[in-house]
Order: C-alpha cells, then sequence, then structure tokens
C-alpha cells in the first residue's frame, strides 16, 4: 500500500500523476577494491591507489572481490530478494574520461540478487512500499574534477582533471521498480536502504563522500493511466533533500510542458544545487547502447545453499523489524526512526529499556539529556560511560520516588562524565528525594517567612507566583525536595491564611 498519487498535480484540468523510480549506486564497505588489490579508501592523493588492473592496461586480469560479493548478497537477501543459481560479469561498453578501460565491468541480464520489496515509512506516517528489479555488483568510475562552468571553460580553462582512485571500487546498484510517486516517499525510500545498509556494514552511504548516489528517472501520466509517459533521468544530487527537491522541480517542469502541448524529451538531466533546477546534459542511453557481453576474463558466480544460509543468518535484528517493535510499543514514528537512524542508539535502548521495564521514561532520557549529551561531547550514547544499566537504575530511581527529576539529571552528567553507579552516588551523598511532610513544612514556613511580599501577592490573585515559591523551597532543600509534594504543602500553608 502506498501513499496517495502526487496531491493537486494536473495539467489542463486533468488529474495526472508522477511515476518515478530510483537507481541508487552504493560503494561497499571493503578494505580492496572490486577486481584488484588496491586499497578501497576515501581522500588518498589522488591516482596514488591504482595498478594496471584498474587502470585498464593490457594483459592486467581482473579477480573478483569476495566480501564484495557476500555484502551483496546480504544487501538482497534482506529485502527478500531472489538469488539466482548462476549469475556472471558483463562488460558495459561506453566511452567517457573517467573510464579507464572504455568499458564497466558491471552486470546486465544475470544479476546476483532478482526482485524484493522495500517497505519504508513516510515522515507523515504514511506506509508506502517499492519493489526492487535488481541489486547488482559493478566497478565504480574515476571522478572528474571541472572548474568553474558546467563545461569547464572559464578564464581560458579548457580541461578537466581525473583521478583514478576510485576507479574500481565495487560498487552495487539498487534498481527500483517505477513504484514511487512523490518525492517524500522517495526519500524514505532512500532512508530505509541506507538505514539497512548500515546496520549490515554493507557501506557507511555517505553521501558527502560520495559512497552513496542516486538517479531518478521521472515521468508524468494521468490518473488511472497504465502506461508510461516519457521519462528523464536526473542525476548530480548530493543529499536526500536534494532529490526531493529535483523531483519537486522536474514534476512541475514536464506538467508544465504538457500544459502548453509540447513534447517531454527523454534525457538525461542534472540538479542545479543553487538554482533549484534541472538542466539538459546529453539524449537517455538505452541498454542496446551499451553493447552488453559477457567479460571473458571472468568466470560465472554460483553460491552455494549453505553460503546463502550462512549469509541469511548474519543478517541480523533489522532496522525494518526494530521500527515495527517501536511503533507497537506506543513508539512515536518520529522517535522510532530517531532511534534507528542514530547509530548503537537502537540496541541501547532497547537493553535499558527491557532492564528498567519503563520504556517511555527510559526513551525520554534516551532522546532527551543523552543525546544532548552526546552532541555536547561528540561521543556516541552507546559508546559513552554512561551504560544501558546504569540509565535502567537511574530510571528506577526516579520511578520510585527515591530522587526528582533535577536530581536526576544531576547525576546523568556526572554519570557521563566519571561513569558509575547512580544508586551508590545518592546512597553515599546523601541525595534522596525528600518526601517527609514534616521536613517540607519546616522548609516552607521558613520560605513564606522570607517573601512576605510574594504571599501577599498570591494573597491577591496573583497565583503565577507560587513557581517562585516552589522553586524556593526546592533551593532550600538543595533540591532535595518533592516537587510534587513541595507545592501541595505550599498551597495548604497559603490556604490557612485564607487564600484561596
Amino acid at each position: 500500500m502506498t501513499e496517495a498519487p502526487h496531491a493537486g498535480l494536473a495539467v489542463n484540468g486533468t488529474p495526472y500523476e508522477s511515476v518515478i523510480g530510483i537507481e541508487c549506486h552504493v560503494e561497499l564497505r571493503t578494505q580492496t577494491k572490486m577486481f584488484c588489490g588496491c586499497r578501497n579508501v576515501f581522500g588518498a592523493e589522488p591516482n596514488s591507489n591504482v595498478c594496471p588492473t584498474c587502470l585498464g592496461m593490457p594483459g592486467a586480469l581482473p579477480v573478483p572481490n569476495r566480501l564484495a560479493l557476500e555484502l551483496l548478497v546480504k544487501a538482497g537477501l534482506a529485502f527478500g530478494a531472489d538469488i539466482p543459481a548462476f549469475s556472471k560479469f558483463d562488460r558495459k561498453n561506453y566511452f567517457y574520461p573517467d573510464m579507464p578501460k572504455d568499458y564497466q565491468i558491471s552486470q546486465y541480464d544475470t544479476p546476483l540478487t532478482q526482485g524484493g520489496l522495500v517497505e519504508f515509512w513516510v515522515r507523515d506516517g504514511t506506509r508506502g512500499r517499492c519493489r526492487l528489479t535488481r541489486i547488482h555488483l559493478e566497478e565504480d568510475t574515476g571522478k572528474s574534477s571541472h572548474a568553474g562552468s558546467r563545461d569547464g571553460r572559464i578564464a581560458g580553462s579548457k580541461h578537466s582533471l581525473v583521478d583514478f582512485n576510485r576507479a574500481g571500487v565495487p560498487l552495487m546498484e539498487c534498481v527500483s521498480e517505477p513504484d514511487i510517486r512523490t518525492g517524500p516517499q522517495a526519500v524514505a525510500y532512500l532512508e530505509t536502504l541506507k538505514r539497512t545498509f548500515v546496520a549490515l556494514g554493507v557501506s557507511d552511504v555517505k553521501m558527502e563522500e560520495g559512497s552513496l548516489r542516486c538517479d531518478v528517472n521521472l515521468s508524468l501520466r494521468p490518473l488511472g493511466s497504465s502506461a508510461y509517459g516519457t521519462k528523464t533521468e536526473i542525476k548530480n544530487m548530493n543529499s536526500f533533500r536534494s532529490v526531493e527537491r529535483a523531483i519537486e522541480s522536474e514534476i512541475a517542469r514536464q506538467a508544465a510542458l504538457l500544459a502548453r502541448g509540447e513534447r517531454i524529451v527523454q534525457e538525461t538531466r542534472g540538479w542545479d544545487e543553487a538554482a533549484g533546477t534541472t538542466h539538459s546534459m546529453r539524449s537517455k542511453e538505452e541498454a542496446h547502447d551499451y553493447r552488453y557481453f559477457p567479460d571473458p576474463d571472468l568466470s560465472p558466480i554460483a553460491f552455494a545453499g549453505d553460503d546463502i544460509a550462512r549469509l541469511r543468518g548474519e543478517l541480523g535484528i533489522l532496522p525494518n523489524a526494530r521500527i515495527e517493535r517501536f511503533i507497537s510499543d506506543g513508539v512515536p514514528l518520529v522517535q522510532a526512526l530517531q532511534l534507528i537512524d542514530t547509530p548503537g542508539l537502537a540496541a541501547y535502548y532497547e537493553t535499558a529499556a527491557t532492564l528498567s521495564g519503563k520504556p517511555q521514561a527510559t526513551l525520554n532520557f534516551v532522546l532527551g539529556d543523552l543525546s544532548r549529551l552526546a552532541n555536547e561531547t561528540g561521543i556516541p550514547v552507546h559508546a559513552s560511560r554512561v551504560t544501558a544499566s546504569a540509565l535502567a537504575e537511574l530510571v528506577a530511581l526516579v520511578d520510585a520516588g527515591t530522587i526528582n527529576s533535577k536530581t536526576a539529571k544531576d547525576l546523568l552528567g556526572r554519570l557521563w562524565a566519571d561513569g558509575g553507579s547512580a544508586r551508590t552516588l545518592v546512597e553515599s551523598e546523601g541525595l534522596a528525594q525528600v518526601s517527609d511532610p514534616g521536613a517540607i513544612d519546616t522548609v516552607v514556613a521558613e520560605v513564606l517567612a522570607a517573601n512576605g511580599k510574594t504571599v501577599a501577592d498570591y494573597r491577591a490573585g496573583k497565583t503565577k507566583v507560587l513557581g517562585f515559591l516552589v522553586g524556593s523551597v526546592m533551593k532550600q532543600s538543595r533540591g532535595k525536595a518533592n516537587p510534587q509534594l513541595v507545592e501541595e504543602r505550599l498551597r495548604a500553608a497559603l490556604e490557612t491564611t485564607g487564600v484561596s
């Protein structure tokens, strides 16, 4: 079940819908490249991690990276894809300056995985699903750098630079069916892919480093039609927000063309982040343009049933399963996604909530004070000195009324800095909450006696000053008084003077 069609999309009064498919390229997390022993690292000196194989020198032969093959199969299994008994590598032939061999080793008609389904949550709470056509494996290209304008021609410069460090890095391409209808759906789909790949250890999926890149194929058609319109492909988006903006911009552009009776041209378009618009780059290639044929230097691939069973057993708890569990436990979607999308936080929360038996109170601490401390110090919550068991103990102390929320917050800061046990600190330093009405009445009497004008204001109907009086009692009790009891005893004391 997917989200409703694009709201308000109409061409000359006729309702239309957008039809969107996504090709998502993800660099795999391996130590070496796909077909050679060069290091797979980001940020190295240009052209320092290259060899005859990844540069396509004559006579150099490729050898597949087994880990890359297994990582891709795990990605497919996570989304219920089929792993065929036979797979092979193909040569995808095209000329481009960052492709040193003038062909790319990829997969065409027999990929490593086929099918699959991505279920996702849109931020507005709606659910969606998108079928996968395939996830296949290929080698990445190099990276071109152009000075100034898009064509590299500025201030007399007519050249570009190419860094081949990225050439040959293992790259998996996730190809979706055209099941997505809106920009928010596209973002939710991509976020689901990202969090799943992170959880599996398949990739770090850092868009700013180019380890996750996506192309969007988009067309428009009358609502209810089964025929596809003419599609365009959008490239050069460096964030999920850019993907959403590019989709909205291209929908508006195509709708305007149709409204004027003009023809949409099948082409590849770039995304201009600053202008917020797409622009034409080149005509869109078809599969036959690449002249695919089996790579003669690489043997076919066959995964044994035992290997597939082993990889399936290594998947662990997937993010979607955790989100489902969180939501069924009453955690709001936004908070469930916050837990899932912060590495290590979901497992930390689940452990602490299980130990405390108070999931909501635990969640408040995890997404509140603990997340704040993590942001301030740069230390992830799960790697901090506040262990899950220490947090559970703190939650239990608050729930039992042994300490109040202010003391709990102070203790959390101390535990973050030094570690240890909240209960030990409470007992050794006498931090237990004061809930004895007689003891609190004594402090209340002292505060009222010292604040005659405030008492008079209250008596005159300015009841908001009660907050000041509560704060004064808390301060005088060094934060140990039970706040609820303080307010109750203050009201009782004030009522004895005739104040209602």
